[in-house]
């Protein structure tokens, strides 16, 4: 499957599915375990190039340790990637 070439929806869908999942760790904390390395992994493919390297590194910390999985970082990406598009091609 080619990540990358998601329609914006999806990958909206995708990336919110990918935050609650991150969630769990608060009811069973073995899970970061399992989560961070996938979730670095998930990013990359969603995004390519050097952001999605970058938002994949920054997504396995934040998952690894310990009390930061409350923050949404494929939404975020996601908000990052759109709505800076879209400000880039409206000042053209």
């Amino acid at each position: 499957m080619n990540w990358d070439k998601l329609k914006k929806q999806h990958k909206l869908i995708l990336g919110l599915i990918f935050d609650l999942l991150g969630y769990i760790s608060f009811i069973f904390p073995p899970f970061d375990f399992v989560w961070a390395p996938l979730s670095g992994y998930l990013m990359t493919k969603l995004y390519e190039g050097k952001k999605g390297k970058i938002a994949g590194i920054f997504v396995f910390i934040e998952e690894a340790l310990p009390f930061l999985d409350i923050i949404p970082t494929f939404t975020i990406m996601w908000m990052y990637t759109y709505w800076n598009q879209s400000s880039e091609n409206s000042s053209k």
